[in-house]
């Protein structure tokens, strides 16, 4: 039975690979966004620091392997696909979540999430890391000042890749001094605070340096209503917990009645296993973890420009309220649990597959398009009228992906000079070739 658990394990993460792959070249665009963007030109400038507003650690990671020879995009794609696989290797390795982790990262929207360049894949290795350090401290395995030392040593890891770490920082400090009269209870109240203190000093040593308005340029106050951040909240939780498909129908429709359904069944489904069944002290760590990091993720919304809730921006919570979720049903169900990898997986191929658009063949279009106009190697500017015309602001993104020292400009005075691109100027000598079901 070992054996052929084993078997199954080691073809699921092959196949998920291949999946990952597949997902971003059977995209248009490659599995790019906005943030990608700024990223990528991140990247391309550094040692040169081109804003505040996000930490400097994807972006490095995406330098980094750079150095082998492939471009930004590129080399976003190796990133995402590494941390998908340190996972599985590390958790195989340190016996830790290592079934849980094998169907985790087989789901379709964690595979989504390491086929695309954003600093969700990157952050979820870490998270791992910080769940796996909270682990040996509850086990006591990790005491004094160690405990102390790995654990913040985590939590800022985590901050140097995502700002929203520190929901993290907060639920663990708040953890440590709900539980400080068990013996790890100081470990986990101190890291917070240590952590805390890390972010006053980031907050005035870089954010400031670089931008010292950036704090009150950011925070806006009543910024969108309870009415249009509950239904979205909904919305994200249901599709962020939907094992099979974690995206919904834009244009509503009937469709979306069965994909809602199916998230709010599986987190009933999560509630009852977590309330019925006795969760150890480090279940109950992951699950406080997860769930603080959601109802913070909700509000800061009230007063911080973010993208509506999803399973994107909930990945590094979801994570180890997944991982517990698995745990359970590994004990009920045993090796049948792998089926919702595998399903997942066929789903995923499926819907890939249905929205498919040729990313190499776009890529050879905008490459030639570049050398052509001498543009493939000077910083480019893109104008937009606005970030909602999608597009446009897709073109933006192929392009990205070639020459990412390229950012967006609102200016209409910039389209004078020959280093800005419009989506006129660019469709008139490319031809996408486009998924059918934007």
């Amino acid at each position: 039975m070992k054996l052929k658990e084993k078997n199954i394990q080691i073809l699921l993460v092959i196949i998920t690979v291949m999946v990952t792959i597949l997902r971003f070249l059977l995209n248009e665009k490659g599995r790019v966004s906005p943030d990608s963007i700024r990223y990528m030109k991140f990247a391309h400038v550094l040692p040169e620091i081109d804003n505040t507003i996000t930490p400097l650690g994807y972006p490095l990671s995406i330098k980094i392997f750079t150095f082998l020879g492939t471009d930004e995009f590129w080399a976003s794609k190796i990133v995402g696909i590494s941390a998908m696989l340190f996972i599985v290797f590390f958790a195989w390795k340190k016996n830790f979540y290592s079934r849980e982790s094998t169907v985790l990262v087989a789901l379709f929207s964690f595979v989504s999430i390491f086929a695309a360049t954003l600093s969700e894949a990157f952050i979820l290795p870490f998270v791992l890391l910080f769940l796996y350090a909270a682990d040996t401290i509850i086990k006591e395995k990790l005491k004094g000042w160690k405990a102390v030392f790995y654990l913040s040593m985590s939590l800022i890891l985590l901050y140097n890749v995502r700002y929203s770490a520190l929901f993290m920082m907060g639920a663990t400090g708040l953890y440590g001094l709900l539980f400080i009269k068990r013996s790890y209870g100081r470990a986990f109240l101190f890291s917070g605070i240590i952590s805390g203190i890390y972010i006053i000093l980031y907050k005035f040593l870089f954010i400031d340096y670089f931008n010292e308005d950036y704090i009150q340029q950011s925070l806006e106050m009543g910024l969108y209503p309870t009415s249009k951040l509950l239904p979205e909240l909904f919305q994200g939780l249901a599709t962020t917990f939907n094992p099979f498909i974690h995206m919904s129908d834009p244009g509503g429709g009937m469709i979306n009645y069965g994909i809602y359904g199916l998230g709010v069944l599986n987190i009933l489904v999560m509630v009852f296993l977590f309330t019925r069944y006795k969760l150890t002290n480090t279940e109950f760590f992951f699950v406080f973890t997860g769930i603080s990091g959601i109802i913070c993720s909700f509000f800061i919304q009230y007063f911080y420009p973010v993208d509506p809730i999803g399973y994107r921006l909930l990945a590094p919570f979801s994570f180890p309220l997944w991982l517990v979720y698995f745990r359970k049903l590994f004990q009920l169900f045993n090796v049948k649990v792998y089926a919702i990898g595998i399903v997942s997986i066929m789903s995923g191929v499926f819907f890939t597959w249905l929205s498919k658009g040729n990313y190499l063949e776009n890529r050879k279009e905008v490459t030639r398009f570049l050398q052509s106009e001498n543009l493939d190697k000077v910083p480019l500017q893109f104008y937009l009228k606005t970030m909602e015309d999608l597009e446009k602001m897709q073109t933006a993104e192929l392009i990205s992906t070639v020459n990412s020292n390229i950012e967006i400009t609102f200016k209409a005075s910039d389209t004078l000079k020959k280093t800005t691109l419009t989506y006129y100027k660019v469709s008139q000598k490319i031809k996408i070739d486009k998924n059918k079901y934007q």
